[in-house]
């Protein structure tokens, strides 16, 4: 016989965890308060129609009603677990019969005298099944019924029972065992059948029952059926029950407190490479990291039966809880709570798994970061952009950027000071600047050089070039309108990290292909990585994947690139990788090309700008139409 029909209880007396149904009913039993409809209600395996017998059974003994059968009279006898039965006593099953005429046959019945007992009592199991329609057939009766007769109704969801019905009941919820009852039951079954059973088992046993102690007897029945000489071990329950060996818990938990990265993604192969299920290792890393988290906030957690693992490691669960912090306990929790979701039904579980790695390793490491004496609570603004709040910084941003992007020699102080009034005065400064560069570049063709090398071009003959070699002066008025406090705002800005950062990026695809030639792994992993700017002598990248994103920083790949900048730039710069491609988000401005001026038909500067443009592009001279132009 199974163990749960075998050592089913016989009085409320016997029945485990239930104190909160058994204490009333027994009183109610006693007290001679009896009512004509019960409703239990519990989930699947708590006892619930093992309960609605022995009420069954205590109503009809010949002593009672009594919460104590005698278990001597003929009715407890044949009510007793295992026992033939009683004619007075109905079980039926609603799953199966939950018709209109199921209901109608069953009140039919109801009307007739018990034939022998003192109440005809009706257990009707898996009441939540019945139909609306048979519910409505067996409604008078239960509202209604004649003083013999008891309805017990049992199911796992009440609420689907019909108000009516439910309104006439005395309603007992049931709920599933806490660990330390079901593990006093445990322990007196496996006494009762002389067994010798490990202490390290009993936790899987009550994980694997769920709390519900027909589900945790018929395991235990499976594992005792399958026990050697020596007893039911802890190496033979575990590969039965599917559980992860508490060795992979221990590296696991090792691998987060040392930020281990390798030896976490070793001990995901050898997860998949023994046959464990992702899933099942997430759910009992879960576990662990729950007693970790419980062993933390409650030093006599063990004591108080709050952690379900094994006393004898007490001492081992001790130690890897003050490994961490509460924090990071708490974040590793919560991760693996939100991601087990995903792995049920993967086609890559071994993905998902090593994805919630990563996502662990970065977790891990998370609150030391952001407390640390390096750590950035606001984004920091660029090097090259000037503070907020002044209403010349977009204009003094777009001179020095057009300064810059014209020659890296040239200062970009005067489209700076020139684009401090307003976006128009930016405009002006650009276009200075321009024909200054054009200026510069005509300047040495009027050296004497070889015809075959530099022809003399007719641009510089023409005579209206000196009449137009003056214009840049023109911003000059509007550098002298800029007010004294604003004149420092150019030398706040830091043109050389720009200029790297800008190098950096104009020769990305060749700095990769350098970085392939030292390290073939970092230049694949450098494919979607992005430069967002350079601070602290560091060269800050971005990346849409956190793992890459933290692969490109160890050791191995990130000295390839360092290796890199340094042959390309002659220069010794730190690379870090951060999560996302946004500047903006990482504390720099965003990327700009080189703006162009705003087309004004009115504006003399434009006119000059492109006769100019067109004398240095064509190579007809026309002096009398440039002059005119002009």
């Amino acid at each position: 016989m199974a163990l749960y029909r075998k050592y089913r209880p016989a009085t409320f007396a016997e029945v485990v965890g239930q104190e909160q149904v058994t204490t009333p009913l027994s009183a109610a039993l006693d007290a001679g308060r009896i009512n004509h409809a019960y409703l239990f209600s519990g989930p699947r395996g708590c006892g619930k129609t093992s309960s609605a017998r022995i009420m069954a059974r205590s109503l009809n003994c010949v002593e009672g009603p009594t919460s104590t059968p005698c278990g001597v009279c003929a009715s407890c006898i044949s009510l007793a677990p295992g026992g033939p039965g009683n004619l007075d006593v109905t079980e039926l099953d609603a799953a199966s019969h939950n018709g209109v005429e199921d209901m109608r046959d069953l009140r039919d019945r109801a009307y007739f005298a018990p034939a022998e007992s003192r109440y005809r009592i009706f257990i009707i199991d898996e009441a939540h099944m019945i139909t609306d329609s048979g519910a409505n057939a067996l409604l008078k009766v239960v509202e209604e019924p004649p003083e013999h007769v008891i309805f017990i109704f049992a199911t796992t969801e009440p609420e689907k029972i019909i108000g009516t019905i439910r309104s006439r009941t005395h309603h007992y919820p049931f709920r599933l065992l806490t660990p330390p009852a079901m593990k006093g039951l445990l322990q007196r079954t496996v006494a009762s059948e002389g067994v010798a059973v490990e202490d390290a088992v009993y936790p899987m046993i009550i994980q694997a029952g769920g709390g519900s102690p027909r589900d945790t007897l018929s395991i235990l029945d499976q594992l005792l059926a399958g026990a050697g000489p020596d007893g039911l071990t802890y190496d033979l329950a575990r590969p039965l029950l599917g559980v992860t060996d508490v060795t992979l818990l221990d590296d696991a938990v090792s691998a987060l407190a040392t930020h281990d990265k390798a030896a976490l993604f070793k001990l995901v192969d050898h997860v998949i490479e023994a046959g464990h299920e992702p899933r099942r290792f997430a759910i009992d890393l879960l576990d662990r990291l729950r007693d970790l988290m419980i062993l933390q906030a409650v030093p006599g957690a063990l004591e108080a039966g709050l952690v379900t693992a094994p006393t004898d490691r007490g001492e081992v669960l001790l130690a890897q809880a003050q490994r961490f912090s509460g924090p990071q306990l708490t974040y590793l929790a919560s991760t693996v709570s939100e991601k087990i979701s995903g792995l049920r039904g993967a086609t890559s579980p071994r993905l998902l798994l090593e994805i919630l790695c990563a996502h662990l390793l970065i977790g891990a490491s998370a609150p030391q970061v952001t407390t640390g004496p390096t750590s950035t609570p606001a984004p920091v603004a660029a090097p090259h952009t000037m503070p907020a709040g002044t209403g010349a910084s977009a204009g003094s941003s777009i001179g020095t950027d057009a300064a810059q992007a014209a020659s890296p020699s040239a200062t970009p102080a005067a489209g700076a000071t020139a684009g401090a009034g307003d976006p128009a005065a930016a405009a002006a400064a650009i276009i200075a600047n321009r024909r200054n560069r054009q200026a510069k570049q005509q300047a040495p063709a009027a050296a004497p050089v070889p015809e075959a090398t530099a022809p003399a071009s007719p641009a510089s003959e023409s005579p209206s070039v000196p009449s137009r070699t003056p214009a840049p002066e023109s911003p000059a008025p509007q550098e002298r309108s800029v007010p004294a406090k604003e004149q420092p705002a150019p030398e706040q800005t830091a043109p050389e990290p720009v200029d790297f950062v800008e190098q950096v990026r104009s020769q990305w695809p060749h700095i990769r292909s350098e970085v392939g030639r030292k390290n073939k792994i970092a230049e694949i992993m450098l494919t979607e990585a992005r430069v967002l700017g350079f601070r602290d002598n560091t060269l800050v990248l971005g990346h849409t994947t956190g793992a890459l994103a933290e692969r490109i920083n160890a050791e191995a790949n990130n000295g390839a690139i360092v290796e890199t900048l340094r042959q390309e730039f002659q220069r010794d710069v730190a690379v870090k990788c951060v999560i996302g491609t946004d500047p903006a988000a990482a504390g720099f401005s965003p990327q700009r090309s080189a703006p162009k001026p705003a087309w004004n038909p009115n504006s003399p500067h434009r006119e000059a700008s492109t006769a100019s443009d067109q004398e240095a592009e064509s190579p007809s001279p026309q002096p009398h139409k440039s002059a005119s132009a002009s």
